[in-house]
């Protein structure tokens, strides 16, 4: 399987690539920042420079040409402001979206957040980050592609445990980065939880066990 990864400099994405190449398989990491492509190399990917808010449609679908598998792990990042949310967040997921309809990617995997299932009505750049997800995610839901969804909660950078809880109704708390990277590779390793909105954080289940229960609840 050849997996994309947009925003693969990102500390989950960097993570899911490691674990993606140690299984053998071939990743393309699409980056802005010519810098990081050593990082991303060292990772297991191959780099290809491609700006999701300046690159047209085009130019992202020659980027993952080939790609099985697409996944949104790319964010404006906490600095940013109101506007790149909407240019980032929202508009440069839509436009992986189409990019990937556009090649033929079946497997569309987007990190969304807790909150973006009733984002706030605020001007502030937090409400207009979840405001940007809740579109993002719509525009996923309305695809033909195989999507998931994958809401967490809090991020950490505590060594992952291997054990979450992944509900298909909203709950809040923390997860490690580590954990959220294994979730979306046991999504990508076998066709599961397509067409689902999954919310994931730190629990007592291993993931395996915790994905059959929150993919099939109701």
């Amino acid at each position: 399987m050849q997996v994309a990864i947009a925003g693969a400099h990102g500390q989950i994405a960097m993570r899911l690539t490691k674990r993606l190449a140690d299984r053998g398989q071939q990743v393309t990491g699409l980056i802005r920042n010519p810098d990081q492509a050593d990082d991303v190399r060292a990772q297991g990917a191959s780099p290809v420079i491609c700006d999701l808010e300046k690159a047209n449609l085009d130019e992202i679908g020659a980027a993952i040409a080939g790609a099985d598998a697409v996944v949104f792990a790319a964010g404006a990042g906490p600095g940013s402001g109101a506007a790149r949310k909407a240019t980032m967040d929202r508009d440069g997921a839509i436009k992986l979206l189409h990019a990937s309809a556009s090649v033929d990617a079946r497997r569309y995997l987007i990190v969304s957040s807790v909150g973006a299932e009733n984002p706030p009505d605020g001007d502030d750049v937090f409400s207009t980050y979840l405001r940007a997800k809740a579109e993002a995610d719509a525009a996923v839901q309305g695809s033909d592609r195989e999507w998931t969804i994958i809401r967490p909660g809090r991020l950490t950078d505590k060594p992952g445990t291997g054990r979450v809880r992944i509900q298909s109704t909203p709950f809040r708390g923390e997860v490690p980065r580590d954990d959220v990277a294994a979730v979306l590779d046991a999504l990508l390793e076998t066709p599961r939880a397509i067409g689902r909105i999954l919310y994931v954080n730190g629990g007592n289940d291993p993931i395996e066990e915790a994905l059959e229960s929150g993919e099939h609840a109701s």
